[in-house]
């Protein structure tokens, strides 16, 4: 009888089948690996800030946001801040360096790069970047905040980390975050009513 088939990174088969984008287990195994302390809450899936708030009555921490943007030459950007913060994309390029105007990626885009379907945009999907495509902002005043609160590769869960953990988990990938004040945000951590 003969053998199956085996595959190897080398052949054909091989390099034309993507990986399969990491699961809130793979998430949880690599915030283990780094000794990142992490909780999460499994709820109905949550599209919109306002579901969020809805879900989860009165928590503690920064309650997050995300845009998945791109300029005119196509680099994508991750963008995350406080859920009441105001981001002007219009002018938010210039002050990120970027190549003209940002626009939102597309769902292919960011299955390719993040792993993540629309609705579950996460800083934790960087995970999935292994090229390192993925340039990842984050708001200064969300940083003022030591838990902050982000879907674990699903909108199903919420997962609750510290924001120097966020940082290190960052890092560790090779996303190395640029921290800014986003329009809209105050440093100190008020955002306008």
């Amino acid at each position: 009888m003969p053998k199956p088939a085996r595959f190897c990174n080398r052949c054909c088969f091989c390099l034309m089948k993507p990986p399969m984008p990491a699961s809130p287990d793979d998430l949880f195994a690599y915030f283990e690996s780094l000794n990142i302390l992490h909780q999460t809450a499994w709820h109905a899936p949550v599209f919109t800030v306002a579901e969020g708030r809805a879900l989860r009555g009165e928590v503690a921490g920064g309650h997050t946001k995300n845009l998945f943007v791109r300029d005119k030459k196509g680099t994508p950007f991750l963008v995350t801040a406080l859920e009441d913060t105001a981001i002007e994309l219009k002018s938010l390029h210039r002050q990120l360096g970027a190549s003209g105007r940002f626009s939102f990626g597309s769902a292919e885009l960011m299955r390719e790069l993040l792993g993540v379907e629309p609705g579950s945009v996460t800083p934790f999907a960087v995970l999935n970047d292994k090229d390192r495509r993925v340039s990842v902002v984050l708001d200064a005043a969300m940083m003022t905040h030591e838990v902050l609160h982000f879907h674990p590769l699903t909108n199903t869960g919420t997962t609750t980390i510290a924001r120097a953990d966020l940082v290190k988990f960052l890092t560790a990938t090779g996303h190395p975050p640029r921290i800014e004040v986003l329009t809209g945000g105050d440093p100190n951590g008020d955002t306008p009513p």
